[in-house]
């Protein structure tokens, strides 16, 4: 197996890699949120693991796909976008 996983991550595009990082925010509130429904506390604890597990996986993916060129982009459409 000649292709890691951080490599071919990295050949994805930027647009893919905003996505991923995006998809982490509904897995965190999703992971927290379910703490609030009437099932057992052990359910309870495996839907966390799931979802929070789901949640860093995208943050942490979608952070390997954009790299360091691809989070200075990102912050620089963020503050044209402020001040525009």
């Amino acid at each position: 197996m000649g292709v890691t996983v951080k490599s071919w991550l990295s050949k994805l595009s930027f647009r893919t890699g905003v996505i991923v990082l995006a998809m982490c925010i509904p897995f965190y509130i999703i992971s927290f949120a379910q703490m609030a429904l009437p099932i057992s506390t052990s359910l309870k604890g495996v839907l966390w693991v799931i979802f929070f597990g789901l949640a860093k996986t995208a943050q942490y993916g979608g952070l390997t796909i954009l790299g360091a060129r691809g989070i200075k982009r990102l912050k620089a459409y963020l503050q044209r976008d402020k001040k525009g």
